[in-house]
């Protein structure tokens, strides 16, 4: 097979890691790739959201399976641009990528359907959305609508910084056109957990269990980012959780989708606030998360595109998915100042330095003069997989102060259970 993968994060670094895997796989391409993903596949320099240039590269070129990873051309219709052609394609149309592109869109769907979600509000205008603040308990939730590359979720902790939150993000549009809407949400306690599952257009099949650090800083300090580490299994995933989010979740998502005649194939990731063995639904996203990816992809003992084309033609089962009892951790490496102001071009060095069990999904990266060099806020996830989470998170931190570029930033405390 000729798969083509369209990206350049460290989520689709993972991808193309587990693909290459592949005995089905021939020929790996990826638009536009990375530093690290340019050594397993051939990379082509088009834009992500260049719809017309990626549709006809994959048509020109055999393409027997296109994986789409992030959520901007899944948005925008690329797979919809795809299909037209009579390609095949691992991702949700355009229809089904609004649970994505509109957090009100999604919040309407889970009162639709009873699925277990905050309260919320959604606005249009500065001064109604002020007004609302009062129906709302501190701390409060202020949410851009449309794609904020992870960072359009603002935690207030009074009224006068909801005020200017709203501000922010509608008036003087600190995220753009996505902001030209919001959803103001109740705050919920507990414990996040991410839940990535394969849609095959009738089956909802999940993945295994993660957590994922959003905040910039240790001790979950700092603005929100688009994850700054992640670990696998999440403990807090029990079996009488795992049956309420069957029950009360999954269940519910599955029958709107059919209600909705939604014909979603692809990866829903399900956000999760935990608490007393229950769960509320914070987001979906309509992809693979980062880096949820880099530490579930490692513990799928399954060929990924023999799953993935089952996913496209309506035929995964359950039984498809073959998990290792390993557990898993990443911890990302972002350059200074992110997810604010940063800069790009410091020359990467260390990356000869690591242990062979030590896997670097690259995301922020390209080659420049031979040397790779950053070219984004989060660069890249160091990775492991062991036994157990305290193992993996010890080889980790073992070898990544071994990576060096000037400014770089980390979380310490990336899977330490101990303290949580």
């Amino acid at each position: 097979m000729r798969v083509l993968v369209v990206g350049n994060g460290g989520r689709e670094h993972a991808i193309c890691w587990k693909i290459n895997q592949s005995i089905l796989v021939e020929k790996l391409f990826c638009i536009p790739g990375n530093a690290g993903i340019q050594e397993i596949a051939e990379c082509v320099d088009f834009s992500i959201d260049d719809i017309q240039a990626i549709t006809g590269f994959a048509k020109d070129n055999a393409i027997d399976l296109t994986i789409i990873g992030p959520e901007i051309p899944l948005v925008l219709g690329l797979a919809d641009s795809l299909k037209k052609e009579g390609l095949k394609v691992f991702g949700p149309d355009k229809e089904a990528a609004k649970f994505e592109g509109s957090k009100a869109y999604s919040k309407d769907f889970m009162v639709k359907y009873n699925i277990p979600t905050a309260q919320y509000g959604v606005f249009t205008n500065t001064d109604n959305a002020i007004h609302a603040l009062g129906r709302f308990d501190i701390p409060i939730v202020v949410k851009a609508d449309g794609l904020a590359a992870g960072k359009g979720v603002l935690i207030c902790e009074s009224k006068v910084e909801a005020e200017e939150a709203i501000i922010e993000i509608m008036q003087k549009r600190q995220f753009g056109s996505a902001g030209d809407q919001i959803v103001i949400e109740e705050f919920l306690t507990g414990t996040e957990a991410s839940l990535l599952c394969f849609v095959d257009g009738n089956n909802i099949i999940p993945m295994e269990s993660a957590r994922d650090y959003k905040k910039a800083y240790d001790g979950d300090k700092g603005l929100n980012t688009g994850g700054m580490g992640c670990f696998s299994p999440n403990p807090i995933y029990t079996d009488r959780l795992k049956a309420y989010i069957d029950n009360h979740i999954i269940s519910n998502i599955r029958t709107g989708l059919k209600e909705e005649n939604i014909d979603f194939r692809g990866v829903l990731f399900i956000g999760l606030m935990i608490e007393n063995d229950q769960a509320k639904v914070l987001e979906f996203n309509v992809r693979f998360g980062d880096p949820e990816t880099q530490v579930i992809l490692p513990r799928l003992e399954s060929d990924l595109v023999e799953i993935m084309m089952k996913v496209v033609e309506g035929k995964l089962q359950e039984s498809d998915l073959v998990w290792s009892v390993k557990e898993a951790v990443a911890v990302v490496i972002a350059s200074g100042g992110y997810p604010n102001n940063y800069e790009k071009g410091k020359i990467i060095n260390g990356l000869d330095k690591i242990d062979d069990d030590i896997m670097l999904f690259h995301a922020g990266t390209i080659l420049k003069d031979g040397k790779v060099v950053t070219n984004g806020g989060r660069v890249m996830a160091v990775a492991c997989i062991e036994e157990n989470v305290e193992k993996a998170r010890n080889k980790i931190y073992n070898n990544i102060g071994n990576i060096i570029f000037d400014n770089m930033q980390y979380r310490t405390d990336i899977a330490k259970l101990s303290d949580d």
